[in-house]
């Protein structure tokens, strides 16, 4: 389960970084997960760097998560 843990963890964290690096800069159109919310979920229309943050502030906590567990 730990280890389950940190693959999705770190997939979740690098597509929010991933993410971010593309709104920051318009490069690689393909990057990230918002591309398919905005298109889909009306409250994060125009709000793409920020929802990429969270996604990668999320995928932090879930590695974070999965570190506590294996320690213990």
């Amino acid at each position: 389960m730990k280890k389950f843990l940190e693959i999705v963890g770190v997939i979740v964290l690098l597509g929010g970084i991933s993410g971010v690096v593309r709104e920051l800069t318009g490069w690689f159109p393909f990057l990230g997960y918002t591309r398919f919310l905005t298109e889909n979920v009306w409250f994060l229309d125009g709000r793409e760097l920020m929802a990429n943050v969270a996604i990668a502030v999320v995928g932090f906590a879930i590695v974070m998560i999965a570190d506590a567990r294996r320690r213990t």
